[in-house]
This record gives structure tokens, C-alpha cells and sequence, in this order.
């Protein structure tokens, strides 16, 4: 039986495992469906350059994260580090942030789910029930969400390691597809006939501009930085090498999609990537094999993000921000059971709401998750100013600057959102769901009754008895 931790959760996490769970997170569904859009926009060499240098943008970021969760190895993350910089309301304001961009996307596994079966069965669209914006919702799709939803919140609910062993299997299975698909593109591809950079300048912006997105998880390793049995200099390097690990994925994609049509042809197909492994080995049951690669993405994405949205309420709770039955830990798995029961019960709905509700939503998430990850550069840079002396087990090479840089590079991210920006939301229905997410939270905060002015000082004192031990 694994050790708890202070908060009663299980200590039971191994270093792979860690690594595992937010490079999963990370390599969802998007690239099946967004290679050919990546190759027809920038091209095979203009692709890559933009996804290595939006990997550096965002691993810098990352880094940041890294000498946080080394220095405050707590559930929670961002809750963590926020408190500790900012005090209790910045504090909310990041996290609430961060399990909007969480609960969203896990909602959006819920569709996601069906959408790729309905790619690989034929006739799987039936049932008509009703349509919302336009997009018709079927029952086959309610069934096949809901089951989904229900398997997942059961396997997170019994425990981390479970989760994190069912984590394993699916990149395992991601990883194998993407090797065949490399091998097809060596012995069977030819070289593309694209422009090298697509479209030019224009074309590689385009696709740096979807690249950060792609790379959303792989903050779930702070989130549940006190389950993992490593040591907290440890924690900080996978953190990095998880982003890095995900970067040469989608490079490698890439470049293998690249060696087997267009990017004309592929942007076409519904699954590029499945189209190209077929193609690679002339073979459809290959591009099927890819398309269940697909599946196990959407599925290790859904996995961490009820990972991490779980443990950033349980840490809200626990500091008497949110009501405190969030922050029950369950007496047998150790697990904070009625957080992961209400991201379990919000991604249940979301099957009934079709495709064009639910692209609203995770767009809307976005900006939530892109909030967070500015209130973190802005708390690196608080406590290496006002804490230098704070035990950094990794510590950030010239950390000011980098600080620095991290702090204009999520400041960019969150401007992309606003209005007049590349990805700026949808007036009314995007911004709305903001809106309604920001007064709930305003609401829960205040009617939480919790002793939000000695969350701080609780914080302190769990560091200090980390530091002991």
C-alpha cells in the first residue's frame, strides 16, 4: 500500500509514470486531425520550424513550471505557487482559471470520442435526437460519450495508479503508431511535393499559432506533484523532458505525413494522419491502426486533464476557496473522489450539446488555461525577488531573464484571446461561457466560508514540513 501525503492522497507515482501521464496529456486527438492543415499551411520544413519554435516557447514556460513544482512539490500546482506569490485571490484567479481550460477539455473528450468512432464505423451516425448551432446530435454519439465519460471518472476514482497504469498502455499504443508510421515513411514515402515552406512566412505563423495548444498538459505533472514518490529536482526535469518528448512527436508526424501525399490532398481527408499511414503502406487496415492511435490519444488527454482539474479543486477546497466537500479524500483509494464525481458529472452533459456547443467551450477553456500560465510567469518572477533564499532543488539558469521572457510569451497567449487577436473568442457565445464561468467562481469563493487568509500560512507550513522530512 503506498504512502498518503500531508493532504491524505497517495503517494504512488514513479518517475516513468509521471513522464507518461503529461506527454499523454499532451499528444491528444489534434494531430490526426490537424496534420494535413499543419503540411498545406507552412509546408514539410515550415511545419517543423514552427513547432520547434513554438516547443521553445512553450518549454520555456515550462521551465518555469519546472523550479515551482521542485521548490513546492503540492497538490494543486499553479494553486500552490499563486498563494504563495500572490495571496488568495490571485491565487483563485489562476486556479479557477486552470480548471476551466481542464474541465473543458475533458468535456470535449466526451465528443471527441464518438467523432473518431464515427470515422472508423461506417453508419455509426444514428439516432437523430435533436440539433444545437446547427450540428445534428445523435444517439449513438450520447451513448458511446456517456460511457466513455462514466469509464473514465470509475478508473480515476479508484485510484492514481490505476490511472496512471492505464495512461502507460495508451501511449504506449500512440507511440508504436508513430514509429510504424516513421518506418513507412523511410521505406515506402517520397519526398513531398510541397514548397518546403508552404506558403511562407504567413503559412509558418499560421501553424506556430496552433502550436502552443498542442502542447496543453503538460502542467498536470504539478498538479499532482504530491502524489508522485520522486524527488522534487527529478520532478522539475520531467517536466521539461515531457515537452521535449512531444515536440519530436509532432515533428516526426510531420515529416512522415509529409513523404505520403500533399498537404493539398491530406488537409482534405478527415483523419490526415490515418491517410497518410495508409498510403505510406498501401494498405487501409494501417490507416485504421492509426486511427485507433487517435482514440488512445483522446483517451490519455482525458485520463490527465480529470487528473489534473480534480486536484486543482481538491486544492482550491483545501484552502477554503471552494466548499469543502471538494476536498474529500476518498478513505479507501485515496483519491479526492467528489472532484473527480463533478468534472465526471459536467463531461456527462456535454455528448447533448453537439460539436459546434462544444468548440465553443474549449475555445473559451483555452483562455483559462493561457490565464493560468501568465499568473504562473508572474509568481516565478514574485518569489525570485522576494524569496531568493526559498530551497530550489532545480533552479532556472539566469532566472530573471528567462522569467522575463516567460512573462511576454504567455502575455502574447492570453492577447491572442482578446479582441483583435489571431485567435480572439467568439462574441456572444464564447465570451458569454467566460463570463458564466467567472461568476460562479466569484460566487463559490465567496459562499465557501473557508479561512482564505490562512491559506497562505497553511502553505507555508506544509513546505516547511516537506523540507524536514
Amino acid at each position: 500500500m503506498a504512502d498518503t501525503t500531508q493532504s491524505g492522497l497517495a503517494k504512488a507515482l514513479t518517475s516513468k509514470e509521471v513522464l507518461i501521464l503529461s506527454f499523454g496529456a499532451m499528444i491528444g486527438w489534434g494531430w490526426i486531425i490537424l496534420t494535413g492543415e499543419w503540411l498545406n499551411e507552412g509546408g514539410p520544413l515550415g511545419a517543423i520550424a514552427a513547432f520547434l519554435a513554438g516547443g521553445i516557447v512553450v518549454g520555456i514556460v515550462a521551465v518555469l513550471y519546472s523550479e515551482l513544482a521542485s521548490a513546492m512539490p503540492l497538490v494543486g500546482g499553479e494553486h500552490v505557487y499563486s498563494l504563495r506569490a500572490l495571496g488568495p485571490i490571485g491565487s483563485f484567479v489562476c486556479t479557477w482559471s486552470i480548471v476551466f481550460g481542464y474541465v473543458t477539455v475533458a468535456a470535449f473528450e466526451a465528443v471527441a470520442l464518438p467523432s473518431a468512432m464515427a470515422f472508423i464505423i461506417p453508419g455509426f451516425n444514428a439516432i437523430p435526437l435533436w440539433s444545437i448551432a446547427g450540428e445534428p446530435v445523435y444517439g449513438t454519439w450520447v451513448l458511446v460519450g456517456i460511457i466513455g465519460t462514466v469509464a473514465m471518472t470509475y478508473l480515476n476514482y479508484i485510484g492514481i495508479r490505476p490511472a496512471a497504469q492505464f495512461q502507460i498502455i495508451m501511449t504506449a499504443i500512440i507511440a508504436f503508431a508513430g514509429i510504424v508510421l516513421i518506418a513507412g515513411a523511410i521505406w515506402g514515402g517520397q519526398p513531398s511535393p510541397d514548397p518546403s515552406f508552404g506558403a511562407g512566412t504567413a503559412g509558418i505563423f499560421a501553424v506556430i499559432l496552433m502550436v502552443p495548444f498542442m502542447f496543453v498538459g503538460f502542467d498536470v505533472i504539478p498538479q499532482s506533484a504530491e502524489e508522485a514518490d520522486v524527488p522534487p529536482r527529478l520532478l522539475g526535469l520531467l517536466l521539461i523532458l515531457s515537452v521535449g518528448m512531444a515536440a519530436l512527436f509532432y515533428i516526426a508526424v510531420i515529416w512522415g505525413a509529409s513523404r505520403a501525399l500533399p498537404g493539398s490532398v491530406l488537409v482534405e481527408s478527415p483523419l490526415p494522419a490515418a491517410e497518410a499511414m495508409a498510403v505510406v503502406y498501401d494498405n487501409q487496415l494501417m490507416g485504421q491502426l492509426m486511427a485507433l492511435a487517435g482514440i488512445a490519444g483522446i483517451l490519455t488527454s482525458w485520463n490527465a486533464f480529470i487528473i489534473g482539474g480534480s486536484r486543482a479543486m481538491f486544492a482550491l477546497s483545501e484552502s477554503g476557496m471552494l466548499p469543502a466537500t471538494l476536498s474529500k479524500v476518498h478513505p479507501e483509494y485515496n483519491t479526492p473522489s467528489n472532484a473527480i464525481l463533478l468534472i465526471g458529472g459536467l463531461s456527462v452533459l456535454a455528448p447533448l450539446f453537439g460539436e459546434q456547443m462544444l468548440t465553443w467551450v474549449v475555445n473559451a477553456g483555452g483562455l483559462g488555461i493561457v490565464v493560468a500560465w501568465f499568473f504562473v510567469a508572474i509568481s516565478f518572477l514574485v518569489l525570485r525577488y522576494r524569496e531568493p533564499e526559498m530551497n530550489r532543488p532545480y533552479e532556472v539558469p539566469a532566472g530573471y531573464l528567462v522569467g522575463t521572457v516567460g512573462l511576454v510569451a504567455t502575455a502574447v497567449f492570453v492577447y491572442l484571446y482578446l479582441p483583435g487577436g489571431e485567435s480572439a473568442l467568439l462574441w456572444p457565445y464564447e465570451w458569454l461561457i467566460v463570463i458564466v464561468w467567472s461568476i460562479v467562481g466569484v460566487v463559490l469563493y465567496a459562499a465557501s466560508g473557508g479561512t482564505k487568509a490562512e491559506a497562505t500560512e497553511d502553505l507555508i507550513n506544509k513546505l516547511e514540513s516537506l523540507e524536514e522530512d
